[in-house]
């Protein structure tokens, strides 16, 4: 937090009326001054002296773009810029996190005395409950050491723009004198149910890619269809067409953000150009274009039935006989028919890699003037599209196509032979690039010094269209800017599935050429593993296949066969690495003729990856539904480390189920993944001694979070069921009980407010971040459990339905329409459950005590609290159960009072259900004779540890 708390008076130096060195109005005008790469020649870097700086608790975490020689935390002013890196790394302030590494060890050792003093008293009354409680306790001690050790050394990383530019895009002696040396990327965009996951939005995702301020002849977009339908490549078409107007338009008039869809929905539109006259008109011409091409869009799926029926009428197909769909120019579609057929159905049909957008040429090439036919005055404008390739692999039955991460790896494959960039972003359809400098921000990573060691970037991922008040944690910022962010001080944060950016040789198998897993935290533990692991490759290697074919000897660190039967694709792995003796042989090669083309479908065949390394060694890693988590923890393994990037603009913003059984779905699935990892080879236990010490207790964390719930479940009723059965956990608490339990919740709040503060997120966010986790822990969690357990013991596989972003309400009337539609799932059954469980429970303990059963009703005050704590939490669960009625608050109140009263006015006056110790009990109650041995008096009490 160091470059966003700067004293007023030192942030006075850059010129700023506010006073700070990051601020709002800084950050506007700084994106504008990077608009684009392809026009760094007639902008001046310097004239904004600024940064992309977040406003309030984010503004740490800005993106350097000053020109003055000056770092934002105050570095040498004598350091020139060309000198200075590319990133630069904070630590977090010590008054923050001296207090929260002591704590963390004062609360450890209160809990081991807590727990001893559990153990020395029993409950001879009800032993089982003392055990189980013990065990449940110990559960949920460990479980709140493996995630709080790993974020004992939280640290922030800032990457500079402004050195970036100075060293890549102003170098004289590159090939073009002056243009850009940054290394080529590769963007992947998945998507596989054009109808689940709104096509519109996929498109607004490939624009934003091809708009973002990256050298245009080193971008290249991949969509992966795995659907293979004709609506989505033709939706992609379409977004190609309109790119040729949206593109320019971003690139002249430095738009944020360059999704056409979000940018149009802004209410305000901040011009940060530099043509201001012709904004408005080229703003309206734009929009109107939009519009069209968002008509398109919406009618593709009526225009492409109305077109396959019309040329299957002219055939005259009979009844009964296959009826193709047709594309545009005449041919019939070679993936998924609308109405299917064999060979032409999901799960079975051919290979397609079409090319939509072919590779630009090196020079700029410039618009044209305005004129009747062209609006928009582009003449000083660069007009250069990156390459935009549609892929759908080639699915059959009886193959495994292992979901996504089969996807990915295809991909990794197809890229490599039509442009085989040394890095690889990959994106989920529905996320957007937010902020034109996200691709350079996440390369600062990869060029910076030490940085041939980094195998991954990893972003935050970031939402729209979540309800303000975040009722089911969506925007799950405790996760991203409080664990990513620690483990970026350990080896590195966890992959997460979008918004990663790869080095593309480690997803081939390649060793780090050190290591060094110490990280700032512990750099003498990580000497102890350091060594080189192979050398790094000299200019004397070459392509030949005979270099290639060495295998372990040679550069492949795996033989040739473990790659599949493509010598084509094999060529390329030596020429993927960055720096590479092979850049400008790899960037000359970027041709999309027939014979590549032809070779880019071979590698997307169904049976590529038969008896190779795909899935295991090399690429993505099968096996579970998580495939993201394992990815990135066989990357650690070896030794690779991890950066986090967080910037501000966000850099990729996507959209999140805010429907509650829509986000349980997806709850359920990360949860099975996690539990498949732990039951698999995949072990983090038993990974290398590569893995960091810490870093390993937080992939311990990730895999084993699950079973929380099998002792949650018991502490979420247990307590409430002794109201009615007279037995409690904790017989007879003492003096010391009550402080070891102060000490406990103490600190425990203590930690949270200080994590809160070293993390840049709200109290709010927090305590919304713990209501979800009851609601996960006790319906998605417990079935996790469940389904990984039928897994390993009958060997079934598990199968998943794909997270719908498709919204089911009225969104033209409410935006959040969705989040009021009620969804009936099995998954609600446990915490409803729950719920009605402490309501009864409450209203009987209130009723016994009414009743005069129990006289001392001070101690039933603490069992009662923690009835309604647990209810508390599982507010926005009764929220979402009541559909449109949970609009209303006081509704989900109204419905707990009138159980709890209901419950309490039945127990005192149904004479059997109560115990005859009461008013209303029978005349042994009234006389007392055998009072005590009927109905037990109440001695016992219960809080939570």
């Amino acid at each position: 937090m160091a470059a966003g708390q700067q004293q007023a008076s030192g942030g006075a130096k850059h010129g700023c009326v506010c006073g700070f060195p990051v601020c709002a109005c800084a950050g506007a005008a700084a994106v504008a001054s990077a608009a684009s790469s392809a026009d760094m020649d007639r902008v001046a870097v310097a004239a904004t002296e600024g940064q992309i700086g977040a406003v309030n608790d984010e503004s740490w975490i800005a993106v350097d773009l000053s020109d003055d020689g000056l770092s934002a935390d105050g570095a040498d002013p004598g350091v020139a810029l060309e000198d200075r890196p590319v990133f630069r790394t904070e630590k977090i302030k010590g008054v923050l996190l001296h207090p929260y590494r002591v704590l963390i060890f004062v609360r450890l050792i209160a809990f081991t005395l807590f727990v001893i003093w559990r153990i020395s008293h029993r409950n001879p009354d009800a032993l089982w409950l003392w055990v189980t409680s013990i065990a449940g306790e110990f559960w949920f001690g460990f479980s709140w050491l493996l995630d709080q050790l790993p974020k004992l050394n939280p640290i922030n990383r800032v990457p500079d723009l402004a050195a970036l530019r100075q060293r890549f895009d102003r170098a004289g002696g590159g090939a073009g004198g002056g243009t850009s040396l940054l290394p080529g990327l590769d963007v992947f965009v998945t998507t596989a149910d054009p109808f689940k996951e709104p096509i519109l939005s996929t498109a607004n995702s490939v624009l934003s890619i091809l708009a973002a301020d990256y050298p245009v002849e080193r971008n290249t977009c991949y969509l992966s269809d795995d659907s293979g339908m004709l609506l989505t490549y033709e939706a992609m078409a379409e977004a190609a067409k309109f790119a040729t107007v949206w593109v320019p338009f971003c690139r002249k008039h430095g738009i944020e953000p360059r999704g056409p869809e979000s940018y149009f929905d802004l209410k305000s539109h901040p011009y940060m150009g530099r043509s201001q006259e012709d904004f408005v008109n080229d703003r309206r011409r734009v929009r109107k274009d939009y519009d069209e091409f968002k008509a398109r869009i919406n009618g593709l799926d009526h225009d492409i039935k109305q077109r396959s029926d019309a040329y299957n009428a002219a055939r005259g197909l009979k009844d009964g006989e296959p009826r193709a769909t047709w594309m545009a120019d005449g041919t019939q579609w070679e993936g998924t028919w609308v109405e299917p057929s064999e060979n032409h159905r999901k799960g079975d049909h051919a290979g397609i890699v079409l090319v939509l957008l072919n590779h630009p040429s090196h020079s700029r090439q410039l618009g044209p003037p305005a004129s009747a036919d062209n609006p928009l005055d582009l003449s000083m404008v660069d007009v250069r599209l990156p390459m935009l390739v549609y892929v759908s692999r080639e699915k059959r039955p009886g193959h495994n196509h292992q979901k996504k991460a089969g996807a990915m790896n295809a991909l990794t494959r197809c890229s490599a032979v039509l442009s085989n960039s040394p890095f690889i972003l990959n994106l989920d359809c529905d996320h957007y690039i937010n902020n034109s400098q996200a691709l350079r921000a996440g390369i600062c990573f990869m060029l910076g010094r030490d940085s041939d060691t980094v195998a991954f970037v990893q972003f935050p991922q970031r939402f729209e269209g979540v309800d303000p008040t975040d009722l089911y944690a969506n925007h799950n910022r405790i996760f991203f800017d409080g664990t990513l962010r620690a483990l970026d001080g350990m080896q590195g944060p966890i992959y997460v599935g979008t918004g990663c950016l790869f080095r593309r040789i480690t997803l081939y198998g390649f060793d780090p050429p050190r290591i060094n897993v110490g990280g700032p935290c512990f750099p003498a533990l990580g000497g102890m593993f350091a060594k080189a692991k192979y050398e790094k490759p000299g200019l004397e290697l070459t392509t030949t296949k005979a270099a290639v074919a060495k295998g372990k000897h040679g550069f492949l660190p795996m033989p040739k066969k473990s790659y599949g039967k493509s010598d084509a694709f094999a060529d390329t792995i030596p020429m993927a690495s960055h720096p590479s003796p092979f850049a400008a042989a790899s960037a000359a090669s970027v041709v999309a003729d027939e014979a590549t083309i032809a070779e880019a479908v071979a590698v997307c065949a169904a049976a590529y990856e038969k008896k190779t390394g795909w899935g295991s060694d090399i690429g993505w890693v099968y096996g579970t539904v998580t495939e993201d988590v394992v990815t990135g923890y066989r990357m650690h393994i070896k030794g690779w480390r991890s950066r986090y990037c967080s910037i501000y603009p966000h850099a990729f913003i996507g959209t999140a189920p805010i429907n509650l059984t829509e986000r349980l779905f997806q709850v359920l699935r990360w949860s099975t993944g996690s539990l498949e990892i732990f039951f698999s080879r995949n072990n983090p236990l038993f990974g290398s001694t590569f893995l960091h010490p810490l870093q390993r207790v937080a992939y311990i964390n990730i895999t084993t979070y699950p079973f929380t719930a099998i002792f949650l479940i018991f502490y979420t009723t247990v307590p409430a069921l002794s109201f009615v059965t007279g037995h409690f956990i904790v017989q007879r608490p003492t003096t010391m009980f009550y402080v070891y339990l102060a000490i406990v919740l103490g600190t425990l709040l203590i930690l949270a407010v200080l994590e809160v503060k070293w993390a840049g997120v709200t109290v709010f966010e927090w305590f919304r971040n713990g209501q979800f986790w009851m609601t996960a822990s006790c319906s998605a969690y417990l079935a996790a459990v469940c389904q990984v357990l039928v897994k390993v013991v009958f060997r079934r596989d598990i199968s998943f339905k794909l997270t719908s972003k498709q919204p089911a309400g009225d969104e033209k009337k409410d935006p959040y329409a969705d989040l009021y539609v009620v969804r009936w799932t099995w998954l609600m059954v446990t915490p409803i459950i729950i719920i009605l469980v402490n309501i009864i429970g409450s209203a009987v303990a209130f009723a016994k005590v009414l009743d005069g059963e129990w006289t001392h009703w001070l101690k039933v005050a603490g069992g009662v609290f923690f009835n309604f704590w647990v209810l508390f939490h599982l507010y926005p669960f009764a929220k979402g159960i009541l559909g449109r009625h949970g609009k209303t608050p006081v509704v989900v109140l109204v419905w707990w009072a009138f159980t709890f009263v209901i419950t309490a006015v039945l127990y005192i006056n149904i004479p059997h259900i109560h115990g005859p110790g009461g008013k209303h009990g029978g005349a042994i109650g009234r006389h007392g004779g055998d009072a005590h041995h009927h109905g037990k008096k109440f001695d016992g009490y219960y809080l939570w540890p």
